[in-house]
């Protein structure tokens, strides 16, 4: 049994450019953009005609021509959405015309229904329009030709409906990265079972899935495996096989059973087995081939937040995100922290507004193994070692994972 680990403590910023460096963005692939939203554009999207296509008016009222003065003009009848109207309409006639219509030839405004009064076929206009008031020009929202979406952007509810305007019915996004999950350890048993003494629910595998899920990667294989050298192989092996990125937990640390180091060191490169974090100082990440493989430690706390600070933007990398990292903000601490004395440490914490100020106040006891503390977290507060306490108003960086409210 080792007593000292062989590999060099690096920091964090070395462990993200190790893993980013090496995060190779994934293909591309045609999806109908019905089931593209999450998803990352991969080509500039571009507007197939004017928009609107002809003249349209943006009122419910009556367009009208060449109009100098109120007056009495003759309705001639009625545009709706959707229709096209050859009659011209000339000085002294009008057109009765909903929301979206199309203009009829020779008119060059609309005026709004409550600036009328119709009766037999005769509208008395009440306001004198100005030329192209309340009327939608054409080309004025979009150009035939122009960018509306550029590839690299995200695809939200806003972009499936610039899709849907342009025609775009099948769009090029790239890839989705494959995830596999493997637990391990022999004191695991599945959610459904009552544990045994001296045993517990597997929550790592599910946790990690659902964060895999989250960036807008496909969990495609999970498994728990046994504390034995030659079913984890097989089950590693398996699992490269599956999918682009291996996540496990447990088993990095340096116990008898803590197999798992040692096994992706056969398969590939190791480029680190140690960080100066916290939790999480036996983070591995080691490449086979172009597969990643990321060995989490197996506490709940540490194996969640370690994903959220080197696994995430690995995965956001690879399906073709620009910004892969959380947001970044200075908030003040409620009450007195204690840094560690020598790693970086990222508590978990509930930020909020006050005013015009983020105050931040930590989950709660901040052990590994209690993940009760990620309850109610909204943001992970990174705190350089030290040995004095942050006293109440310091000011911190919090790292924001989730929705800050008042």
């Amino acid at each position: 049994m080792l007593t000292s680990s062989p590999y060099p403590m690096i920091s964090v910023v070395e462990a993200l450019d190790a893993i980013l460096s090496r995060a190779r963005v994934l293909g591309t692939v045609e999806v109908d953009f019905r089931e593209a939203l999450g998803r990352v554009l991969a080509t500039d999207v571009r507007a197939d005609e004017d928009m609107p296509s002809g003249p349209r008016s943006a009122v419910d009222g009556y367009a009208v021509s060449g109009m100098s003065e109120p007056s009495s003009l003759r309705v001639l009848g009625e545009l709706t959405a959707g229709q096209v109207s050859e009659t011209r309409i000339e000085p002294g006639a009008a057109m009765r015309i909903m929301t979206g219509g199309l203009l009829p030839p020779g008119a060059d405004a609309v005026v709004m229904v409550e600036d009328t009064s119709e009766t037999d076929s005769r509208v008395d206009i009440k306001k004198l329009p100005a030329l192209g008031e309340n009327v939608h020009a054409t080309g004025q929202d979009l150009r035939k030709g122009q960018i509306v979406l550029q590839g690299g952007e995200r695809l939200g509810p806003s972009e499936i409906g610039m899709l849907a305007t342009v025609g775009k019915a099948q769009v090029a996004v790239y890839r989705q990265a494959r995830v596999a999950v493997l637990a391990t350890g022999d004191e695991l048993v599945e959610p459904e079972q009552q544990p045994a003494e001296g045993s517990l629910r597997d929550s790592n595998r599910f946790a990690l899935m659902a964060a895999a899920r989250e960036t807008g990667a496909e969990a495609v294989w999970h498994r728990h495996g046994r504390d034995d050298r030659v079913i984890l192989g097989r089950l590693v092996r398996e699992a490269l096989d599956a999918a682009d990125v291996l996540i496990t937990s447990g088993g990095v640390s340096m116990g008898t059973r803590d197999l798992i180091k040692p096994l992706l060191a056969e398969l590939g490169e190791v480029h680190f087995g140690r960080i100066a974090f916290k939790p999480g100082k036996p983070l591995t990440f080691v490449t086979v081939g172009d597969k990643l493989a990321f060995g989490l430690p197996g506490y709940p706390v540490s194996s969640l937040v370690t994903f959220e600070v080197f696994v995430r933007p690995a995965l956001l990398r690879m399906q073709g995100h620009h910004r892969v990292e959380r947001p970044r903000v200075k908030a003040e601490l409620e009450h007195e922290l204690r840094p560690d004395r020598s790693r970086l440490e990222y508590q978990r914490a509930a930020v909020r507004w006050a005013g015009d100020r983020l105050l931040a106040r930590s989950t709660g006891a901040q052990g590994s193994s209690r993940l009760i503390s990620m309850i109610g977290a909204n943001a992970l507060l990174e705190i350089e070692p030290g040995g004095e306490p942050l006293r109440a108003g310091s000011s911190v960086t919090a790292l924001v994972t989730g929705e800050i409210l008042d």
